[in-house]
């Protein structure tokens, strides 16, 4: 038996739709495909297609081995490929999982620029902020922003992600502007529900000493940037990362607060399984969004220190 063809019959059951249009595919005739996926399933002992007299749907097994069989076949490709042409151009599917936010407004155009240099690459993303399994999901990569990688996968540091606490000018000036953590009990907070304990606000003082302050969600969300929206409508405080309002804060319809206290560093991380091979196209992916976002990514002009203090003195009303 060989698992390689095997394999790639499988595949092209899949994405044709049926044996008899994999044999045209492949060119081969009908009983070689069928033949194939038998030995395929007796070969893994499960059944990998739910069978009717006019349709073929896939198995949760099956699934699941298709989207590793894809990954498969397209490393074999691109080891055949490698050798033939060491400096040959970049070949087949990528499957990443993003964080909607981030992904959308900074991946986006990463990934724009990186298939314009590798236009044989294939992406499959998946905007979520949902943390996914990347063996059982059939990802080759996450992209995440976290405080540590996760201790079962591999991680490479792509960029530091600071947090901003801000508001409008106009909710600054109805309510005034809070001065310590503490103050922020008075204060309509907008808040991210996806994380644990969304009710308490983390901040460190000058001296470097935690501080955990208490907020009365005024809206809750699991979304920055709806986020982020809101807080420009004059709904209250929010504290999100840098990447999704530093353009709100460089227009002023966002003004920083609290500057003198700093947040839990974050990071983006491209995390991948300890057991999941690392193909050549991975590699060169991650390299490049390294390489974009480095240690002082865009988004962090906004934190420069002539920009983030709030002149208040001529506007009694903020204070």
């Amino acid at each position: 038996m060989d698992r390689l063809e095997n394999m790639n019959a499988f595949v092209h059951i899949v994405e044709a739709g049926g044996i008899s249009a994999a044999a045209e595919r492949l060119e081969v005739a009908k009983s070689v495909i069928s033949r194939r996926l038998k030995e395929l399933e007796a070969h893994l002992g499960v059944q990998l297609f739910h069978r009717t007299t006019r349709q073929m749907n896939l198995t949760d097994s099956g699934r699941a081995f298709y989207e590793q069989s894809v990954r498969i076949l397209a490393d074999v490709q691109e080891a055949e490929h490698a050798v033939s042409q060491s400096h040959g151009a970049l070949k087949g599917n990528l499957r990443v999982a993003v964080p909607l936010s981030f992904g959308l407004m900074h991946l986006g155009p990463a990934i724009t620029e990186f298939l314009q240099m590798h236009p044989a690459i294939r992406f499959d993303l998946d905007f979520d902020d949902r943390q996914v399994d990347l063996l059982a999901e059939g990802f080759d990569l996450a992209i995440r922003i976290a405080s540590l990688p996760d201790s079962s996968l591999i991680a490479r540091r792509l960029a530091p992600i600071q947090a901003i606490m801000c508001a409008s000018p106009a909710y600054l000036e109805q309510m005034g502007v809070p001065r310590t953590p503490g103050e922020l009990i008075r204060h309509r907070c907008l808040a991210y529900n996806l994380i644990s304990n969304s009710d308490n606000w983390s901040v460190y003082d000058a001296t470097g000493q935690l501080i955990k302050t208490r907020i009365t969600p005024y809206l809750k969300a699991g979304n920055g940037e709806f986020l982020r929206d809101a807080a420009i409508a004059g709904l209250g405080i929010v504290l999100l990362p840098a990447f999704i309002v530093y353009r709100e804060i460089e227009r002023g319809t966002l003004l920083p607060i609290l500057t003198d206290y700093h947040y839990p560093q974050l990071a983006a991380y491209a995390v991948y399984p300890q057991t999941r091979h690392l193909s050549r196209r991975v590699r060169v992916f991650i390299d490049f969004l390294s390489g974009r976002f480095a240690e002082k990514p865009y988004w962090d002009t906004c934190l420069q220190h002539e920009k983030i203090h709030i002149n208040l003195t001529d506007n009694p009303k903020l204070f």
